[in-house]
């Protein structure tokens, strides 16, 4: 994935994400939950762009 289009995306994550805090009445709590978690799926989401990590081992069967 190329560099530009990770940076935009997350520039529109990051844009939603202060448009909902700033603009939704809220209390301080839900709104702090609500940038971290945005801040843990994107963190996730950019290691699994960057790192091709594959679906992980296998564990063979066992079969009679």
């Amino acid at each position: 994935m190329p560099l530009i289009s990770l940076l935009v995306y997350i520039a529109v994550i990051g844009l939603v994400v202060w448009l909902i805090t700033t603009y939704i009445p809220m209390p301080e709590v839900i709104r702090r939950i609500i940038v971290v978690v945005a801040a843990v799926v994107i963190i996730l989401w950019l290691l699994s762009a960057v790192l091709p990590l594959g679906p992980g081992p296998t564990i063979p069967r066992l079969t009679r």
